[in-house]
């Protein structure tokens, strides 16, 4: 699984010029599974996520959870973070998951994050626009095994 998560001041998913999912500050979570996750993939992903202390204390310094703050995530699938790029100029999604297995995995991660913080998300399987002010800019990416 590799995650792409960008700490933003606000961030917002339309579909057909309609917006449907926007949070003010928080985490923008893009997430990509391949066919090989490992069973717990969603749970150790969500954890990682949950205690990425990336956001800034009272001396400025990363030390602050996404719990910590009470800010929010919006999630997204995005299966093109799978793409193998290493052979040629034309990205290959042999390595990303069936997307009936993909959606089940990011509909687990979404719901094992809502347990714990506010959560909103993209639609799978949609072409989405998404907008987002990367607060820093923070952008740090997970590979999760």
């Amino acid at each position: 699984m590799k995650i792409l998560v960008q700490r933003v001041s606000e961030a917002s998913v339309s579909v057909n010029k309609e917006k449907v999912s926007e949070i003010s500050e928080g985490l923008l979570v893009f997430v990509g599974f391949s066919r090989d996750e490992k069973d717990k993939a969603t749970e150790r992903a969500a954890e990682k996520l949950l205690n990425l202390r990336i956001f800034e204390d009272e001396n400025g310094k990363m030390n602050k959870s996404i719990k910590d703050t009470k800010k929010e995530i919006l999630l997204v699938p995005q299966f093109t973070l799978c793409a193998e790029t290493k052979k040629g100029n034309r990205p290959s999604f042999d390595f990303a998951a069936e997307s009936d297995r993909a959606a089940a995995l990011f509909e687990e991660l979404f719901s094992v994050l809502s347990k714990t913080v506010s959560v909103k998300q993209g639609r799978f399987k949609e072409l989405m626009d998404v907008y987002l002010v990367n607060h820093g800019p923070a952008t740090f990416m997970l590979e999760i095994e």
